[in-house]
């Protein structure tokens, strides 16, 4: 993680909240969804995804790792009829540690090669030093104007946590356009999807029409933005969701919730809900210089501040601000400390 804050993935699980236990089920012939439990409030858990392959599958995103290992991961497979032995290739839509963060331990269990897009590299800073990746999320987040007293719990309840992922391990393959992953059940083309995070890809496959979109687009709609790696990650999943939309879709496996059809509609619902976002970030910097924590409010709405919602609204109040600066709406006022925007 570079010097940004990260949204949802912020906050520790309450121990109060009922612990998720890994599930598999089948969605089609040959195709399995294994719901994998995670730490973090409101996103209880996500999926990964298995197809047939021979005398094996190929497996679709890890899981998170978390303190079992990946005892989650063989409990959803074993309901399934497999183990990890029977991996024969992982490949990951995207580097978070949700999608990512068992690849290591699977690739050692399997001997299975790893595929994953070029750009997967933004999760290395988080994983190889934590501490350091605090301290820069810290700092920018008091740049942001965020108060001290929100600092000072926030690295209170981070510093020291896991950081779900297992060890960092590189790809064998990249996973970039003119790839095609072939299984029992059709082989699926690579599309570059980043905004959600630079190394995202969806897989396609246009005979079934079946597409595994990671966490570009969901049933749920809730747009999330891994600031601070590209200049303008808002353009980039706007760009994407057309790229999507064309494609001749039937049923969605997304990363997150269940199966859903109708994926130019979901497309459409994430544009609507970036523009209506834009929107108050305008209001808010039309008022006079906001700083990026002033701007959440407007975001998230006065009603739903906590915490988590607060990490999370910075990262997309900072993604917002740059693609207004992008578009030559806002203008960052010079010589603030903390950072300030207004309208251009």
């Amino acid at each position: 993680m570079t010097a940004r804050p990260r949204g949802a993935s912020i906050a520790r699980v309450s121990s109060k909240r009922k612990r998720e236990v890994g599930r598999g089920e089948r969605v089609l012939p040959g195709v399995w969804r294994l719901r994998m439990p995670l730490p973090w409030p409101g996103v209880p858990h996500g999926n990964a995804f298995a197809a047939a392959a021979g005398d094996g599958i190929v497996l679709f995103d890890t899981g998170y790792a978390d303190d079992d290992g990946t005892r989650q991961l063989e409990f959803a497979l074993a309901q399934v009829g497999f183990d990890l032995a029977d991996v024969r290739l992982l490949v990951c839509t995207h580097s978070h540690s949700d999608h990512y963060g068992l690849a290591g331990p699977i690739v050692d269990a399997a001997g299975c090669e790893l595929w994953m897009h070029p750009a997967w590299g933004h999760i290395k800073g988080m994983a190889d030093d934590p501490d350091a990746a605090l301290d820069r999320r810290i700092e920018v987040a008091r740049q942001s104007g965020v108060p001290e007293a929100a600092l000072a719990g926030y690295e209170s309840s981070r510093r020291g946590a896991s950081t779900g992922v297992a060890r960092v391990i590189a790809p064998d393959r990249e996973l970039v356009p003119g790839v095609e992953i072939e299984t029992d059940v059709g082989a699926w083309q690579v599309h570059e999807t980043p905004g959600h995070a630079p190394s995202h890809v969806v897989l396609h496959q246009p005979d079934s029409g079946l597409l595994i979109s990671g966490d570009h687009v969901l049933g749920r709609v809730s747009p999330f933005f891994d600031y601070g790696h590209t200049p303008d990650p808002v353009g980039e999943f706007l760009r994407s969701l057309d790229l999507v939309a064309d494609l001749d879709t039937g049923l969605c496996l997304a990363g997150h919730g269940r199966p859903f059809r109708d994926v130019p509609a979901k497309a459409e619902a994430n544009r609507a809900l970036v523009a209506q976002h834009l929107d108050s970030v305008r209001g808010s910097v039309a008022n006079g210089p906001r700083t990026a924590f002033e701007v959440v409010e407007s975001i998230v709405g006065p009603e739903n501040l906590t915490p988590a919602t607060s990490a999370w609204g910075l990262q997309m109040s900072l993604a917002y601000l740059d693609h207004l600066v992008a578009a030559g709406e806002v203008e960052e006022a010079e010589g603030e400390d903390p950072r300030r925007w207004r309208a251009a």
